[in-house]
């Protein structure tokens, strides 16, 4: 993009100000700031003005999950069914793991965080073990794909180069970068963070399929066969991936997702529900669960709204495809956003000062025709690791760890 060609797209948007300092950058920093402009898309983030209109919920409804009896009576036909895709080469998993391990007290990626006590065990080395448990039941290794950050990916693909991969084939690794959403004050205007960079964030976990794509991996999905993906987050270390059983019965199931689901351990747990929406698989955020769909009961006298998510879906990838030609709905969200003042002098906000614009992969359930909700054992699969003490914590996480057997 040229300097005459940024300042017409800015003038588009009302964005003049972020070339404020072009002229005092070396020519290396003003092709990566005009290399930014071209590639950030400014036609969102007008969308703050009527931000209320995004946020609208429609009709909730429950939706039943998928239970841990009906689970075991089909365990064995839906784990033949499970390894049938795996042995084809028609699984793969994608690692959401652009996060920093700020809230742990680390300066590191996230997944290098080391939750070892007496040995080292790192976070990415317990998904990794997971994932070969499923290797070894299978009889064949099955693409990790794994989406890194601006802040985190060098430094995410030299750890696991130099632990050999934790034991994993690194011919089915694969990373790409998730692409970045920009920052802006309450009126819209995007923020610089320094004088030749705008003021970014990560686009949400409902980006992680399109940055996939616009890394050109979809091309390798479809020259492997790959028909299904299994999308989960990096700060669960006992979540099962490519879980042999819950493949099958998705797929038995005749539904084009899958939402692993554990039983809420209180009405008010800050867990995302799955529902219907207006009629439609959805996710119903805990902040969103009222009263009245919190005492809710279902034909059986249980709570109509208790089975959380746990960020582990299955995704089957045609239909994915088809939400390329929409659009995906937007969150925006107020956070604290650092930024350069009028003076260029970097400020740190105490305070919220801004709005980051995200979307989510709630919406891409919601956009999607049927969704099986999967119940796990909570104490077997779902040790988040959110905080460095408390709930969902490194100490909660290692007490779930050592009680399913893992030397720490």
């Amino acid at each position: 993009m040229t300097l005459a060609e940024a300042k017409q797209k800015l003038a588009q948007y009302g964005q003049e100000h972020v070339l404020k300092y072009y002229e005092e950058l070396d020519p290396a920093g003003q092709e990566a700031l005009l290399t930014q402009i071209a590639e950030t898309d400014m036609s969102i983030l007008a969308s703050c003005h009527h931000k209320e209109e995004l946020a609208q919920k429609g009709k909730i409804t429950p939706l039943a999950a998928m239970e841990l009896d009906e689970i075991a009576a089909n365990r064995e036909s839906f784990t033949a069914t499970g390894l049938e895709a795996l042995r084809a080469g028609k699984v793969g998993a994608v690692l959401l793991a652009g996060g920093m391990g700020t809230r742990l007290g680390s300066d590191h990626p996230k997944c290098m965080y080391n939750v070892g006590v007496t040995r080292e065990l790192y976070i990415f080395e317990c998904l990794v073990n997971n994932m070969l448990d499923v290797v070894k039941q299978s009889g064949c290794w099955f693409h990790l794909f794994v989406m890194t950050s601006d802040k985190n990916n060098d430094i995410t693909i030299r750890f696991m180069q130099e632990k050999n991969f934790f034991g994993y084939n690194p011919e089915y690794v694969h990373f790409f970068k998730q692409e970045m959403a920009a920052a802006t004050d309450y009126e819209g205007r995007i923020y610089l963070e320094e004088k030749g960079k705008l003021a970014t964030s990560p686009n949400g976990n409902g980006g992680w399929f399109i940055s996939m794509k616009n890394a050109g991996l979809l091309e390798l999905v479809k020259k492997e066969g790959i028909e299904w993906i299994n999308v989960f987050a990096v700060d669960n270390v006992l979540q099962r991936i490519a879980d042999p059983c819950f493949i099958g019965a998705t797929i038995q199931r005749g539904c084009v997702v899958g939402a692993k689901v554990v039983r809420k351990n209180a009405p008010d747990e800050k867990v995302g529900v799955m529902c219907l929406e207006d009629g439609r698989p959805s996710i119903v955020e805990y902040y969103d669960l009222t009263e009245e769909l919190m005492n809710a009961k279902d034909e059986k006298g249980n709570p109509a709204y208790n089975f959380g998510v746990i960020l582990n879906y299955l995704f089957q990838v045609p239909a994915l495809e088809k939400l390329l030609d929409g659009n995906m709905p937007l969150h925006i969200v107020e956070k604290k956003i650092p930024y350069l003042d009028e003076n260029g002098e970097l400020v740190k906000p105490q305070e919220p000062n801004g709005y980051k614009y995200e979307s989510l992969v709630l919406d891409m359930i919601h956009q999607l025709d049927s969704c099986l909700p999967y119940e796990v054992v909570r104490n077997h699969e779902f040790a988040p690791i959110k905080n460095k003490t408390g709930i969902d914590s490194v100490e909660s996480a290692r007490a779930l760890l050592q009680e399913n057997g893992v030397e720490l």
